[in-house]
């Protein structure tokens, strides 16, 4: 409980007043550990935050409601929530209608691409954040994608956010006429997942407004089964802090 308490009274600090000159940033933000604490380093560095959150035909509402209490505490300048429907095309566990792994070991996790990787997603909420960053004038877009605990996603990689960040700079108005050269900051992107929570907890982050589970139940417990339930059980074990949140099955996820 003093853990708690000390985390909520540090947590202003991350959400620091904007000054008139700061420069915004779009940050994408899930309402999960790591888009969360991207948007703690934002803040930090002095950006005007403007929070861009994907309904995208997810499983839940649960981390999207997440996505609003974060932007709330934080006191962004804006926060979109964008409604697009990936459900057409399927070809997701998160969503189709192909079962959520469970219980799965840790070197299963990291082995292969899971079937919760959506396609082409983290594409299609860069280009909406491109679009974005253009209208707002904003040269700086963060994303709190990670290549060590990433479950295998394709479009987390290093290698990929350095070929988005060649094509965006030819893909607007802006850039073609020099007056915006684009940033995409990663800065989580060589974090284990205890090194990201500890940045967190530095920052006065608050992970009990996060979700992460990929299947919780419809009274919002996360399940504590899933891979993203089992990676982040084993994160703020490693990091020696009980996780915040509700769960409704931990028991072995953080082995």
């Amino acid at each position: 409980m003093k853990q708690s308490a000390a985390r909520s009274a540090a947590f202003p600090s991350s959400a620091q007043p904007v000054t008139e000159t700061a420069r915004p940033a779009v940050v994408l933000l899930s309402g999960g550990v790591d888009s969360t604490t991207t948007l703690a380093v934002a803040a930090r560095q002095g950006f005007e935050l403007n929070a861009l959150t994907f309904r995208y035909g997810q499983r839940h509402e649960i981390e999207v409601e997440a996505a609003r209490r974060v932007a709330r505490t934080f006191r962004v300048a804006r926060h979109e929530i964008v409604t697009l429907d990936l459900r057409r095309f399927g070809g997701s566990a998160l969503t189709g209608d192909i079962a959520v792994p469970k219980d799965r070991a840790p070197d299963e996790i990291a082995r292969g691409i899971p079937v919760t990787y959506v396609p082409a997603r983290n594409t299609i909420f860069l280009s909406f954040a491109l679009a974005w960053a253009e209208v707002l004038g904003a040269s700086d877009i963060f994303v709190g994608v990670n290549a060590v605990d990433y479950s295998g996603y394709p479009d987390c990689r290093p290698e990929y956010l350095a070929a988005f960040q060649a094509m965006a700079d030819l893909a607007t108005q802006a850039g073609v006429e020099g007056r915006q050269r684009l940033r995409i900051h990663t800065p989580l992107i060589s974090l284990s997942k205890k090194e990201i929570i500890e940045t967190g907890l530095s920052l006065g982050v608050d992970y009990g407004l996060t979700a992460s589970c990929y299947d919780p139940f419809p009274t919002g417990e996360a399940c504590g089964r899933c891979d993203s339930c089992q990676i982040r059980l084993r994160g703020f074990a490693a990091a020696g802090v009980p996780d915040p949140v509700r769960y409704r099955e931990p028991a072995g996820a953080a082995g």
